[in-house]
């Protein structure tokens, strides 16, 4: 902590620098550190103070007057609480950042076990993200889009570009199993289904650079709905990953080129997510790992419509608001997530 206090204060004459503030580049990267080191050079401030206080409120328990050693002890109390919670945040803030969670997202949704039922709630979990993105000031672009012909998704895939968008979705990677009655069900019967959620960090090009040769491009006529232009020309794209075998497909844009350019954003994500595996040492792809088979049983939360409720199996935190959540109100699931994964690197580390 003395050293993180020490650069905070380097950096903080840096920006003052005449030097410095004619390299916007420069200025930019010094900026940025200063900010994170500050979120926490703050709280450990805070800590100094308390340690002072505590060894001042120490030094009353010796006095003669028993009100004073009353209130000593109560303020020590309250200290220690303070001191133990201030602690507790500066470890979580110490720890390695995940170096994806700034990056912007591709979600990926697609119906499992369930027919039409599973597509329509794979649309409802489309619509409750992009509500939360919408909250938080994000943008969405749909990719590709395989829609059924009821208003559901067979599959979506979708960039969300916004701050921090990664760090808050990654922990929907998984099946998530909605159980309801499905409005085609004429005896009232509850059904359950399921739908897969795949997020992915988006690649940059300086991530991943990809061989033109290593690309199979094809061009195709799009099929569904999109007027006459998209059904007479081939504007449609499929490009294939010659070495991985990863293949896209993209035709909901009338230009071929706008096609191309989005499925390559796709292709190019998954590359990395698939050498971050590599490197990992990982045996299943992260793809599988996050969304399994789309079987019933490998749920990581369940929406209950007879009952109201949402539970997240990870974490066993059930909430009786299913509507609001699915209004995109999930940051109450989001925080109780990134608190147990902090509360686990705690405690795999030994603090």
């Amino acid at each position: 902590m003395r050293e993180i206090e020490r650069r905070y204060e380097e950096i903080s004459s840096l920006l003052a620098d005449p030097e410095v503030l004619k390299d916007p580049t420069r200025y930019a990267e010094l900026a940025k550190e200063h900010a994170n080191l500050g979120g926490i050079v703050e709280p450990y401030g805070r800590l100094k103070e308390i340690l002072a206080s505590l060894e001042e409120s120490s030094s009353m328990l010796e006095d003669p007057d028993p009100e004073i050693r009353s209130l000593a002890r109560e303020e020590l109390a309250a200290l220690e609480r303070e001191k133990e919670l201030l602690e507790t945040r500066i470890r979580c803030l110490l720890l390695p950042r995940d170096p994806n969670d700034e990056r912007h997202v591709i979600l990926e949704i697609r119906a499992g076990t369930g027919g039409d039922e599973a597509a329509l709630f794979a649309a409802d979990l489309f619509r409750m993200y992009c509500r939360y993105a919408e909250e938080k000031g994000w943008d969405v672009e749909i990719l590709s889009a395989n829609e059924t012909g009821i208003g559901g998704f067979k599959e979506v895939i979708a960039g969300i570009r916004g701050r921090g968008a990664y760090s808050r979705l990654k922990y929907e990677s998984g099946v998530h199993r909605v159980q309801r009655v499905p409005v085609t069900e004429a005896s009232g019967r509850i059904h359950t289904s399921a739908v897969t959620v795949a997020v992915l960090p988006e690649a940059e090009e300086v991530d991943v650079a990809i061989d033109p040769n290593d690309l199979r491009i094809e061009t195709f006529r799009a099929s569904g709905a999109g007027g006459q232009h998209v059904n007479k020309t081939e504007s449609a794209i499929r490009i294939t990953h010659l070495p991985t075998g990863i293949v896209v497909s993209c035709q909901d844009e009338k230009s071929q080129h706008k096609n191309k350019a989005k499925a390559l954003r796709v292709i190019r994500s998954r590359i990395l997510q698939k050498m971050q595996e590599d490197q990992a040492r990982e045996i299943a792809t992260q793809r599988r790992m996050q969304v399994g088979t789309g079987d019933r049983s490998e749920r990581i939360r369940t929406y209950n419509f007879p009952q109201g409720r949402v539970t997240d199996h990870r974490v066993n935190l059930t909430l009786h608001r299913l509507q609001q959540v699915l209004e995109g109100d999930i940051d109450e699931i989001v925080d109780a997530l990134a608190a147990h994964e902090q509360a686990e690197v705690l405690r795999k580390t030994g603090s």
